[in-house]
């Protein structure tokens, strides 16, 4: 299959797939006599399975690892055990730094009162007071 026909068939962009070509996850493909891209089944395979994992959040280098891994089934998978718990701790870490900014927002949702106009505004207030003294320069 060509180029476009993998992407629709995998749902990923076309310079996503020649970026990952570049990058070498993803196994340059054989070129039919006019210079087009032959792909076959292993590259929609693989191509499903960096698409899964980014959707996961995996980072490339780590994709990069886990396709090794695919490469080499006699290795241990020890390594792939805590490429994802730290990936789970990375997720979990985000949900915490979330949870935190949607405090933040519900407390400054508090500062509303409905019916007043922009320059009576709680919030625009606080957005304004905590932008100023970001740029004080005694702020560190």
């Amino acid at each position: 299959m060509r180029i476009g026909e993998l992407a629709k068939a995998t749902g990923v962009d076309t310079e996503t797939i020649r970026y990952y070509e570049k990058a070498g996850l993803l196994p340059a493909p054989a070129r039919s006599g006019n210079g087009y891209r032959a792909y076959g089944p292993e590259h929609q395979e693989r191509l499903a399975f960096i698409r899964h994992c980014r959707a996961l959040d995996i980072p490339l280098a780590e994709v990069r690892r886990l396709l090794e891994f695919l490469l080499h089934p006699e290795t241990d998978c020890a390594d792939v055990d805590r490429l994802i718990e730290t990936q789970l701790a990375r997720v979990r870490a985000r949900l915490e730094s979330l949870q935190a900014l949607e405090r933040q927002l519900s407390t400054l949702r508090g500062r509303c009162a409905a019916g007043r106009l922009a320059g009576e505004c709680g919030i625009l207030r606080e957005l304004l007071a905590a932008a100023q003294e970001e740029v004080r320069p005694d702020h560190p």
